[in-house]
C-alpha cells in the first residue's frame, strides 16, 4: 500500500466514517458564536475601562472606579486565560451561582479576559489624539463629555481599528482552550475524532487548517480596511 492510499484510507477514517465530520463543522459553529460574543463582551469592558482610567487621568475623579479598573487589568493580563476560564466555570458560575452553562462560562472568560487587552487599546487611541483637538472641543462650549463623544471618540476609534482587528483574531485562537471546560469547540470536535480513531496526525491537521483559513481570512479583511484607512487620510 502506497503513502498516498494511506493517506486517503486515514482520511476516509477520521471524517468519513460514521459522518466524523460533523465535529469540526459543530465544533466551528461553537467556537464561532463564542468568539462573537466574546468580542461584544471584550469591546464594552475594554471601553469601559478604557473611558474611566482615561478621566481619572484627566480630571482626577473616578478614583475608586480607577482603583477597581487597575486590579481587573493586573489580573486578567497576568495570569493565564485557561485559568480565569476555569475559575469562571467552576467557581464563579458553579460553586457561587450554580450554574453550569459551558457557553456562558466560556464567553464570560474569553470576553473579559479580551476587554483587559482592549482597554489598553482603547486608551492608547485615545491618548493618540492631539491635546488640541480637546482644547478645541472646550473653547466651543462642549463639555468634557461631548468633546469624549463627538471630537475625540471616532479620531480614537480610526487610529486603533486595525490593532482592535488583531485583537479580535488573537481572541478566535484563544477561544481553542475551551475543551478544560468539555465545551465541544473546534479543537475539541478534533479531540473526540482522535479518541475515536486512535489517530492524532489528520483531526490535528484538520482543525490546524481550519484556524489557519480564518485567520488568514480576517488578516487579508484587516489589510482592506488598513489601505481604506490611509486613502481616507490623503
Amino acid at each position: 500500500m502506497t503513502w498516498w492510499q494511506n493517506l486517503v484510507e486515514d482520511f476516509v477514517t477520521n471524517f468519513v466514517v460514521d459522518n466524523r465530520w460533523k465535529f469540526l463543522t459543530d465544533g466551528l459553529a461553537v467556537t464561532l458564536k463564542v468568539t462573537a460574543f466574546s468580542v461584544v463582551v471584550g469591546l464594552l469592558m475594554g471601553f469601559l475601562v478604557a473611558v474611566v482610567r482615561t478621566v481619572h487621568e484627566e480630571t482626577g475623579r473616578f478614583k475608586i472606579l480607577n482603583a477597581i479598573a487597575g486590579a481587573y487589568l493586573t489580573f486578567f493580563r497576568g495570569t493565564p486565560v485557561v485559568v480565569q476560564l476555569m475559575l469562571i466555570y467552576f467557581v464563579v458560575l458553579g460553586q457561587w451561582m450554580g450554574v453550569t452553562n459551558k457557553m456562558l462560562a466560556a464567553v464570560l472568560a474569553f470576553g473579559i479576559n479580551s476587554g483587559a487587552y482592549q482597554a489598553e487599546i482603547f486608551r492608547a487611541g485615545i491618548q493618540s489624539v492631539p491635546r488640541g483637538q480637546f482644547e478645541a472641543g472646550r473653547s466651543l462650549g462642549f463639555s468634557y463629555t461631548q468633546t469624549m463623544v463627538t471630537i475625540i471618540m471616532p479620531q480614537a476609534l480610526k487610529n486603533i481599528l486595525p490593532t482592535l482587528c488583531n485583537e479580535f483574531i488573537t481572541l478566535l485562537k484563544e477561544t481553542s482552550v475551551a475543551g478544560y471546560i468539555a465545551l465541544q469547540d473546534l479543537t475539541k470536535g478534533g479531540d473526540i475524532i482522535r479518541s475515536r480513531t486512535y489517530s492524532a496526525f489528520m483531526p490535528l491537521i484538520a482543525v490546524a487548517l481550519i484556524y489557519l483559513i480564518m485567520v488568514l481570512v480576517l488578516t487579508y479583511l484587516i489589510r482592506r480596511l488598513e489601505r481604506r484607512l490611509k486613502r481616507s487620510e490623503r
